[in-house]
């Protein structure tokens, strides 16, 4: 199968913002129009970093909101420091369609690192049963079109899976560039995975309900390491049209931090 080999293609279309166009690879699960959640995460996580002016600084914390369904198509990034300093920054960046209409919005506070020499504290296992290369491949069925989000990772599962509900495990690498002409680094890789999450440890049946996220929100003990990342994710019904998505996120060295996510559900 050919794949496109990147999630976006930069644009210059004038304005003052980044320009980029998505491809197919980015299409998501609930309409042939509407990308995934994951790439334009990771693309403002690009930005974010690209903005920072703290050297070789680490993003701690990552709070995204969706504001509205991002399309396959043109997007512009622009990022801002509201907070500068030298050893701790804020920096937002948002995302929005061609008409400027902001559509998703990340909060990143970053800070400096400092090799102490020192080993981590206390620094957890990674959950997974197994490891990457014992892990079971697989493929998510539920996408309508052949080329979409769900190939733009290798996905190998070491307990549950895409296709059936309940908790899951699983390891990641990528497949494509997120913009073309660059490696896709594992920050990116990392925000580009785990807005999914709710995907792998769906609760209802994705041909009965919609479970969108309308936030993202990820906090890191260390940035994430490798060519393999990977989450344990659990997703909890609160049976009032809410529900809540938790996940340990770890490289193969360990856990690195986790995410949640608030699920607006409803019947398809």
């Amino acid at each position: 199968m050919d794949l496109p080999s990147a999630l976006y293609l930069p644009q210059d279309d004038g304005s003052s913002a980044a320009g980029f166009v998505a491809t197919p690879l980015t299409i998501g699960p609930w309409d042939p129009g509407l990308q995934h959640a994951g790439p334009p995460a990771a693309l403002l996580a690009r930005e974010a970093e690209r903005a920072g002016a703290i050297p070789d600084g680490q993003t701690v914390r990552l709070a995204y909101d969706i504001f509205g369904p991002v399309p396959v198509g043109p997007v512009r990034v622009r990022a801002d420091v509201v907070r500068p300093g030298r050893r701790v920054e804020l920096v937002e960046a948002v995302l929005s369609g061609p008409d400027d209409r902001p559509l998703m919005r990340l909060s990143a506070w970053r800070m400096r690192v400092r090799n102490d020499g020192g080993a981590p504290t206390d620094a957890p296992p990674h959950p997974a049963p197994a490891g990457p290369e014992e892990s079971r491949p697989e493929d998510a069925a539920f996408f309508t079109e052949d080329v979409a989000y769900h190939r733009a990772l290798e996905w190998r599962f070491a307990a549950g899976s895409f296709n059936e509900p309940g908790p899951a495990t699983a390891w990641t690498r990528p497949r494509c560039q997120l913009v073309d002409g660059e490696a896709m680094n594992p920050l990116q890789h990392l925000l580009v995975m785990t807005d999914a999450a709710s995907g792998i440890s769906a609760a209802l049946d994705w041909n009965r309900a919609t479970f969108a996220n309308v936030d993202l929100s990820i906090a890191l003990t260390r940035p994430p390491q490798g060519g393999w990342l990977g989450m344990d994710a659990a997703t909890v019904l609160g049976g009032t049209g809410a529900a809540q998505c938790f996940a340990v996120l770890f490289d193969t060295s360990g856990a690195i931090g986790r995410s949640a996510q608030s699920l607006f559900v409803e019947p398809r």
